[in-house]
């Protein structure tokens, strides 16, 4: 656990603002033009705590139409108070603001900003706009938590993703308390990745649908995000770890896809645990006629799931994760190590691809 100084911090300066302790503010740095000519801004919220602490970010829409990140993010606004908060925490509510507008997953220049960092000031426009955050904030900070969804038209089980080998990125998933815990490794461009190259800790939150709110993983997320604060000392509430559970871990997964175009009737959903064989949905023509099964291909957890019935022959349908420790899971724990090790997965890791990202 960070420890934190009781004495009064110095004014924390960003952007050429000043903000006291014991205060918040609203900072908007600019990125570049629109095409209307306007500035475009990164929004932030700085909230400033009274006592000395770590700097830490939560971050949303990354890519422009993941918005749960928004939707927690000005939960936290109500619930965070400089005056009883040990350090600082940077609110990025939007920060492909370009994407966020346009309903869009990427840039105006197509590309992903998640896949641009470091970037560079003299770059394409993901490109600058990574930069920017990489400056005001990833530097800045000792942790950050980055919260993404799944792409339009699909589900994900609020899950923590997290980079492999880390116990301490294990203990602060497990303070989080999303329902599974996924060691996947960095990917090149990533925030993540950027991230780890600095040495700075980050869990990323998968949760909910793309342009969409949902009170579960707004609630698993609000929830989640001060549990860390308060495993790590910057505010005085409960992390959740006085009982510790043993959590369910995977770090591999498979997409499971349509055997053939038409209207699929689906039997289970993201958070059902399922065995090699289930039966997960079936999939007929536009009278119901020649039904064909979708079987899970392992024993898991389905971690992501279409929302959309219609469906063409190779549509990905669900994604099912590998989980080792069914018979462990949930059962209690005499410590945070004990319960690492118990939960912790016989088989490597594997990069968990998005699915736009598979083919």
């Amino acid at each position: 656990m960070m420890q934190t100084d009781s004495s009064a911090p110095d004014p924390y300066e960003i952007s050429g603002e000043v903000i006291a302790a014991g205060t918040r503010q609203n900072i908007a740095i600019p990125v570049s033009q629109s095409v209307s000519g306007l500035s475009a801004n990164l929004a932030l919220q700085v909230i400033h705590g009274k006592q000395r602490g770590p700097c830490i970010f939560v971050s949303g829409a990354i890519h422009g139409d993941e918005i749960i990140g928004t939707a927690v993010i000005q939960r936290l606004t109500a619930l965070l108070h400089p005056e009883t908060l040990s350090g600082t925490v940077i609110l990025a509510p939007a920060v492909n603001i370009y994407g966020f507008v346009q309903h869009s997953r990427y840039l105006p220049d197509r590309r992903d900003l998640n896949r641009s960092f470091p970037g560079n000031p003299g770059g394409s426009l993901a490109s600058q706009l990574a930069y920017c955050f990489l400056e005001n904030v990833i530097d800045r900070c000792s942790l950050g938590i980055d919260i993404h969804t799944a792409a339009i038209h699909r589900y994900n089980l609020p899950q923590i993703r997290v980079a492999s080998g880390s116990p301490y990125l294990i203990e602060l998933a497990m303070a989080f308390g999303a329902p599974i815990i996924i060691e996947s490794p960095l990917r090149p461009g990533s925030m993540r990745a950027l991230a780890a190259d600095r040495e700075t800790p980050m869990l990323l939150l998968e949760a909910g649908e793309a342009l969409r709110f949902d009170r579960h993983s707004i609630a698993i997320g609000a929830a989640g995000v001060l549990r860390v604060l308060a495993h790590i000392g910057m505010i005085a509430a409960d992390d959740g770890l006085s009982h510790i559970g043993i959590p369910l871990r995977a770090n591999r997964s498979l997409w499971v896809r349509a055997p053939r175009g038409g209207v699929s009737r689906r039997r289970h959903r993201s958070g059902d645990i399922v065995h090699r064989g289930d039966v997960l949905a079936q999939v007929g023509g536009l009278f119901g006629e020649d039904l064909m099964d979708v079987l899970s291909p392992l024993d898991g957890i389905i971690i992501g799931h279409t929302t959309l019935p219609v469906v063409n022959q190779g549509d990905a349908l669900f994604h099912v994760a590998e989980v080792a420790n069914f018979e462990n899971a949930g059962k209690q724990a005499g410590s945070i190590i004990e319960a690492i090790s118990v939960s912790a997965p016989p088989f490597p890791a594997e990069p968990l691809l998005d699915e736009d990202e598979v083919h």
